[in-house]
């Protein structure tokens, strides 16, 4: 049965897509990843992009409607244009949007999933675009999550709050999620209000300033027999780093009889930047040296000192809000005091994962959870935590005094008191979760922003040396309570769900999907460990919320049987690692096959650096193509969506780029022919010369186009049963892949045939010798094999020759003042060139009226798509060479081109008087 393609199959808005995931990402308040911790969640406004490229048919589909060529590409722009406001942030969320009126007749009826659902991105986009969501995931910290995202709102629109406080207001209009957002904070202050008086002596403030953190070393003794006195091992001795406002902790030794060694330290805050030790830094690879007597402090010596519980802290400043800025102070003994807590029994427990590639802590002999609180940290999550249960209480006796029905429990289905409760209860507890993540032993004082940081700022447990323990009952403060509410609450004021919605626990080769449209964000091969990095929120969700979602929290630690991660410290070995993962995935899309929509096509997210396209050495992006062929899915589309910064020098030149790949899936047919190594090059060879001036006209980024051209290449690799290598073997996808990249370099070093021909020359020489020198005899032959001459270059301003020497001149040494109208001749290379100065020296808008100049030009100017072709050969030779700089260069110039043309088309100024090129076609 022939299905009808869909958008995604066929053309997106992809630089609209690329700056909204930007943008999304650059924000730092109200987003819905802030409601709680999780790793690589995908932009909110890219899934819904995706989704309803998905889910909306391509007008060539539609014969009857779009019977022309200029037809279907007018609807398309339309289309085109839809997504691109629906990808603009806060657009389908506004109370009386236009857009979800305009797009309701596109979108079908039905039910979306995604049986990886992590973080909730693509239910959520689901929800903001009225369309049914039912996921699941293994995970029962993520589907509590996604619950929290979407579920629990669409559940409750437009329901007056219960809070006395809010019931009592006057002529509020309690329309979406206002409401329950609305008893979120007024039960939130409460908890706060109650937890303060009974924590408010533990949290002095100091010199009548409140108290924003204390800031402490972790101490080990000196190895030296002699000496034994307890160093601290502080990673870095500033507190704060701001021009004018520097502040630096500096160490004295001080008399201590009561000491073994007889001596201890102290510290004091100093504002004098020449008072910043030299030394006694702690690294975890390198160790550090004892300021006391100079005896080098081993990383070995640290860890046995810490699994044998010898390790211990020291207060070395407390930091407190000055109002207009942070004011240090060295410890006191008031304060030293306040936090000698006495321990609490512990309300959590389970062992850390001993996995040394993603957590440390263990090696220094902090193996359980508990361990990774202070006494006066665990106190404060206790204290909180215990609340929770009487706010539920009292949101349920609210919730009956006003009129509301008891009803079921929000796990039974529940929307009346009962539930309510349960709700308000969930969105607390998530609260407190997130507040462990600011408020352990394992937070650091950053100094740049002064702030306290939290755990998991990488996708790792690292160990903290020196630690930031922030106040958690300060009025918003970094690491408070009020500031975790906070960020509660703002991303579910713009939630306007449409829909029903459900998430469940399920190993995803078991999920229900009958019927459904899958969209899936899977585990990245071993990137992530997923299930032992959110045990640290588990055990406290567990411990706050067991009773209202039992099922959730059956064991004591999150499920890893079943987890589909390539995780070799848990299965034995890479290689055991890799094949289980393979086994896994088969299964899952496999399982996919058989229970989803056929209508649609499945999509699937994938984010990797950008080398791992290649294929080579790498078991990530091959092993999950291997799995989606292996399960008879033929590749038809890939998109990259950049969710980093293109033009940031460290990730070119680092090659740590990421980006999310978007793959389209269709099944493959039950009898696909089988090829031989030949046929299968010869195809490859066709497609892809075809896709990468697609690809380049549709704004993808030379750091990117590794990435994008893995999609034409695999629908060429996936549509066979199978694909025999010379000797008769099976192709695998990992050979296929790097198959694909020495086509593509082919195919772009072909377009060097387009280029004039100093262009052809200039090429060649920044090939071999970059922006250096080289030898005039060699220019000389390679210009005249291009039919033109090293003088006649030099004179056009593209190379300088001295001393028998030549030279290409970079952007940034070519003139400010150059005009192309006294130029006879202007080269592809010039314009390139020209364009980037400007760019880089002036801006944008310089770059505009140059490229305004060129199309100006009496002679017809310079086809800007082979310029723009230039610069993608240019990144590919600079990148391959490990020319940053270069790379950047030619890379922002792509990111920027669309808009450097729309300043040099903008009403008003002249139009070029002939043209080569097509802005028709352009769009």
């Amino acid at each position: 049965m022939v299905q009808n393609r869909k958008l995604i199959e066929v053309a997106l808005p992809l630089e609209a897509i690329n700056r909204a995931s930007l943008a999304e990402k650059s924000r730092k308040v109200g987003k819905p990843q802030n409601l709680h911790h999780w790793w690589s969640r995908k932009p909110i406004t890219a899934a819904r992009a995706m989704l309803l490229a998905q889910l909306i048919d391509d007008p060539s589909s539609d014969p009857d409607r779009f019977p022309t060529e200029g037809a279907v590409r007018a609807e398309r722009e339309r289309l085109h244009q839809l997504i691109a406001q629906a990808v603009e942030w806060g657009e389908v969320t506004k109370p009386s949007s236009g857009l979800r009126t305009a797009l309701r007749p596109l979108i079908p009826d039905v039910t979306v999933t995604d049986p990886f659902v992590g973080g909730g991105s693509i239910p959520l986009a689901a929800a903001q675009l009225g369309v049914n969501s039912s996921s699941s995931d293994l995970n029962p910290v993520a589907v509590l999550l996604t619950k929290a995202l979407v579920e629990v709102p669409a559940r409750f629109v437009d329901y007056k709050p219960v809070h006395p406080d809010n019931t009592a207001a006057q002529l509020i209009d309690w329309n979406g999620s206002l409401g329950l957002v609305a008893d979120i904070e007024a039960y939130g202050r409460w908890l706060h209000s109650q937890a303060a008086e009974q924590l408010r002596t533990l949290f002095p403030t100091i010199d009548g300033y409140p108290t924003l953190a204390w800031v402490w070393a972790r101490t080990a003794a000196c190895p030296n027999p002699v000496c034994r006195i307890d160093v601290p091992l502080v990673s870095k001795w500033w507190l704060a780093k701001k021009s004018g406002k520097e502040a630096i902790i500096v160490p004295q030794i001080v008399d201590d009889p009561s000491h073994i060694s007889g001596l201890r330290f102290s510290f004091s805050i100093s504002h004098d930047v020449r008072d910043l030790p030299k030394t006694g830094t702690m690294s975890g690879r390198t160790g550090t040296e004892c300021l006391s007597c100079g005896a080098s402090i081993s990383v070995s010596h640290v860890r046995k000192e810490g699994l044998a519980g010898r390790m211990g802290m020291t207060l070395t400043a407390v930091v407190a809000d000055g109002g207009s800025r942070r004011l240090y102070f060295a410890p006191s003994s008031e304060h030293i005091t306040a936090a000698n807590v006495a321990r609490p029994v512990a309300p959590v427990s389970g062992d850390i994962s001993s996995n040394p590639r993603w957590f440390s802590p263990p090696l220094y002999g902090l193996t359980e959870f508990s361990d990774l609180f202070t006494n006066r940290q665990l106190k404060a999550m206790l204290t909180f935590s215990d609340l929770i249960a009487d706010a539920r209480q009292m949101v349920l006796k609210d919730a009956l005094r006003i009129g509301m029905g008891r009803g079921e429990a929000l796990v039974h289905g529940g929307s009346g008191a009962e539930a309510y409760a349960d709700a308000i209860g969930l969105y607390l507890g998530l609260a407190v979760s997130r507040l462990a993540d600011w408020s352990n032993n394992q937070c650091k004082w950053e100094a740049n922003g002064e702030v306290s940081q939290h755990l998991y700022t990488a996708q790792a447990m690292d160990m903290a040396w020196d630690m930031s323990e922030a106040n958690v009952l300060g009025g918003g403060n970094s690491g408070s309570f009020l500031a975790c509410l906070k960020s509660i609450i703002n991303p579910l004021r713009m939630a306007r769900p449409g829909g029903k919605h459900s998430v469940l626990q399920f190993d995803a080769r078991h999920a229900p999907l009958a019927n459904c449209v899958v969209a899936t964000d899977p585990p990245y091969f071993d990137n992530i460990d997923y299930s032992d990095l959110s045990d640290f929120f588990y055990v406290w969700q567990r411990h706050i919320l067991a009773q209202s979602f039992p099922d959730l929290f059956r064991t004591m630690l999150v499920p890893k049987v079943g987890e589909l991660v390539a995780n070799a410290h848990r299965s034995g070995g890479n290689e055991l690692a890799s094949r289980e993962f393979l086994t896994g995935f088969v299964e899952v899309f496999g399982h996919i096959r058989e229970n989803v929509s056929p209508e649609f096509p499945v999509v699937v997210y994938y984010a990797s650096k950008q080398a791992e396209s290649a294929g080579a050495g790498n078991n990530r992006w091959s092993t999950i193509l291997q799995a989606m062929v292996d399960a008879n899915w033929q590749v038809v589309r890939t998109w990259p969506i950049r969710t980093e910064n293109v033009s940031r020098r460290v990730a070119i030149g680092n090659n740590s780029m990421t980006t999310s790949t978007v793959l389209v899936l269709r099944p493959r047919g039950a009898h696909a022919p089988r090829v031989n190594f030949s046929t299968f090059l010869d195809e490859l060879r066709t497609s892809l010369s075809a896709a990468v001036g697609e690809l380049e006209s549709g704004g993808v980024a030379p750091v990117d186009m590794q990435q994008a051209a893995i999609g034409p290449g695999m629908a060429v690799f996936s549509q066979y049963g199978e694909v025999l290598e010379a000797d008769g073997s099976p192709m695998t996808v990992s050979s296929a892949l790097v198959r694909i990249n020495e086509v593509l370099d082919e195919v772009v070093n072909e377009e060097e045939g387009d280029f004039d021909a100093p262009t052809r020359f200039a090429v060649q020489w920044y090939r071999y010798n970059g922006y250096a020198t080289g030898p005039f005899g060699d220019a000389d032959d390679i210009a005249r094999g291009r039919n033109t001459s090293v003088d006649a270059m030099e004179r056009e301003g593209i190379l300088i020759k001295r001393a028998g020497r030549v030279e290409l001149l970079s952007p940034i040494k070519l003139p400010k003042d150059y005009n192309t109208v006294g130029d006879r001749h202007i080269s592809q290379w010039e314009v390139l060139h020209h364009s980037i100065r400007a760019l880089e020296s002036d801006g944008i808008t310089t770059a505009g009226k140059f490229i305004q100049q060129v199309m100006n030009r009496g002679d017809g100017g310079v086809n800007l798509d082979i310029v723009r072709e230039l610069a993608h050969l240019l990144f590919r030779i600079a990148e391959d060479k490990r020319w940053t700089k270069d790379a950047l260069s030619f890379n922002t110039l792509v990111t920027s081109w669309p808009e450097i043309l729309r300043l040099a088309r903008t009403p008003g100024r002249p139009a070029p008087a002939q043209a080569t090129f097509d802005f028709e076609d352009d769009k």
